[in-house]
């Protein structure tokens, strides 16, 4: 992993590049797409109207970083998962140094869902999600979407497309457009937590 230090991996991050295995016992690769995925902080971003009652109810507690090792794990628990043990570690490595965050809902002593992401300065990039209870994931998303603003981040990369990032207004832009954005968000001194 001594190729992976912590200073090349921001560096890696702040130029657009991500981390990921094919699972325990590959290497970690750096990735790149010319297709961008990102997660809307102005009016565009939107949720399922059935969502708003479980915001309503208040149904779930908000934390950061209080989980954080439960919500990789909870990340990597799928039947095929690209975050290896190694990638583990060097999360949790990010973490310690700053770098690395857990976004979580609970419900009582619970903990509900998760996003596990890195943020370096007006960028934060979603790296996975999961849910133990249901709803707990997507309130984490609507939960997190509004932490960001308050913090005055510009930049939610979740790098891939899906039909769960979809349901969010989530987007796709070419390459040179997220690089616009990306140096520009680099230039906001946000703090996560």
């Amino acid at each position: 992993m001594e190729r992976f230090d912590i200073r090349s991996i921001i560096d890696g991050y702040s130029q657009g590049y991500f981390l990921m295995s094919e699972g325990d016992g590959h290497p970690i690769e750096w990735y790149y797409t010319n297709e961008r995925t990102l997660i809307p902080l102005d009016d565009h971003f939107r949720y399922p109207k059935s969502l708003q009652r479980a915001i309503n109810q208040n149904r779930f507690e908000v934390r950061i970083d209080s989980a954080f090792e439960q919500v990789v794990e909870g990340c990597a628990d799928r039947e095929t998962t690209w975050i290896s043990n190694e990638l583990r570690t060097l999360y949790f490595n990010l973490h310690q140094a700053g770098w690395a965050h857990s976004f979580e809902t609970w419900q009582g002593d619970k903990l509900a869902g998760g996003i596990l992401g890195i943020a370096i300065r007006g960028v934060f990039i979603g790296e996975s999600m999961f849910f133990k209870i249901p709803e707990g994931s997507k309130v984490a998303m609507v939960k997190l979407v509004e932490h960001l603003r308050s913090r005055g981040y510009s930049l939610f990369d979740a790098q891939l497309m899906n039909p769960h990032l979809a349901r969010f207004g989530a987007y796709e832009i070419d390459d040179q457009s997220y690089q616009n954005l990306l140096q520009k968000a680099l230039t906001k001194p946000c703090v996560f937590v």
